[in-house]
């Protein structure tokens, strides 16, 4: 078994969360990419941990960007890093290339590493990876902050991160299928845009909800809007933006754009008179952007918050389709 827990295990582990505490904005829910803490004086911490266990070839650039993306999406910059590593064993070339990666991305993010824990686990394949961020702001967002009429705004695309894995951990599957190399490489250089930090600056203040679609792609992200916010959030498919590359991958590999990992796109609500400049900060930003659905009420009678798919209702966002390819 791989990937996210069911519902019900999820939601025995998020409700088991100890003391509480008055300074705890966010805490522990299905849906929201980062816990809120008020420290007073108009300023909240967020902070978000994320693993990489699969990806082999980007794990410390895709490790950093991950973790950054939540603090992102909850409306601040991240400031800071602590990075779990567990690793296979001493291949020098190895530990150069991943300490590399985590060095050179978080300093692309002018992010801190500082701390965390680095141990041999002979048991395992590959590099595991956990990284916590942590950020400061004074305009926290949340997942859950959708209302019934905005707009559903999706950047750059999807299956980002997705490409940027099948065209470097699947490579020669590519290759076997007939995808060619100009098409491999331009893939593997979507990793250059996993980062939704200049995404999240240009949308933070019109948004009144955003998320960062993961693993389980956009489809699970927006399953995880819709749960958070309580409402419908209806999109048709042909709306949402699939670059020529990963649409090329994608179709090599037989799986769905919008069901696998979605990192380097940003999921947005904004009300609808805000969309024309907010969609225009975005462009300044050199950062492509799309309309793909609306937030509506959830109809009386039916589970509150789900995906509405060209008509389909979708309570759960289902397993990442690329997770069978490293069984």
């Amino acid at each position: 078994m791989i990937g996210k827990l069911d519902s019900e295990t999820l939601g025995t582990i998020l409700d088991r969360t100890g003391a509480s505490n008055p300074a705890l904005l966010t805490g522990a829910a299905y849906g929201e990419d980062a816990a809120a803490i008020d420290l007073g004086d108009g300023e909240t911490l967020v902070v978000s941990s994320d693993p990489v266990s699969l990806a082999a070839e980007a794990a410390g650039t895709i490790g950093v960007n991950v973790a950054c993306n939540d603090i992102a999406a909850a409306g601040a910059d991240p400031e800071f890093l602590t990075n779990v590593v567990f690793l296979p064993d001493d291949d020098p070339e190895v530990i150069a290339t991943l300490t590399s990666q985590l060095d050179d991305a978080a300093d692309d993010l002018g992010v801190t590493i500082v701390g965390g824990h680095t141990e041999y686990v002979p048991a395992l394949s590959r590099p595991l990876l956990s990284l916590t961020a942590f950020g400061r702001t004074d305009h926290h967002v949340t997942t859950g902050g959708a209302a019934v009429g905005d707009s559903v705004l999706l950047t750059k695309g999807a299956a980002i991160e997705a490409t940027g894995i099948i065209a470097t951990d699947f490579a020669d599957d590519l290759r076997a299928a007939g995808v060619d190399e100009s098409t491999i490489d331009a893939a593997a250089e979507f990793f250059s845009e996993i980062s939704i930090l200049d995404d999240s600056r240009a949308l933070r203040e019109a948004a009144t909800a955003l998320h960062d679609p993961t693993e389980g792609g956009v489809r699970t992200g927006l399953v995880e809007l819709a749960a958070a916010a309580g409402v419908d959030v209806v999109v048709d498919r042909e709306s949402v933006p699939v670059r020529p590359e990963t649409e090329t991958v994608c179709a090599a590999m037989g799986v769905d754009p919008l069901g696998i990992f979605g990192s380097g796109a940003l999921l947005a609500t904004v009300p609808p008179e805000a969309v024309d400049a907010a969609r225009s900060r975005l462009a300044e930003a050199g950062i492509e952007a799309a309309t793909i659905g609306t937030i509506e009420p959830t109809p009386e009678g039916v589970d509150s918050g789900a995906l509405v798919l060209d008509g389909e209702r979708i309570i759960d966002g289902g397993t990442d389709e690329l997770y069978p390819f490293w069984e």
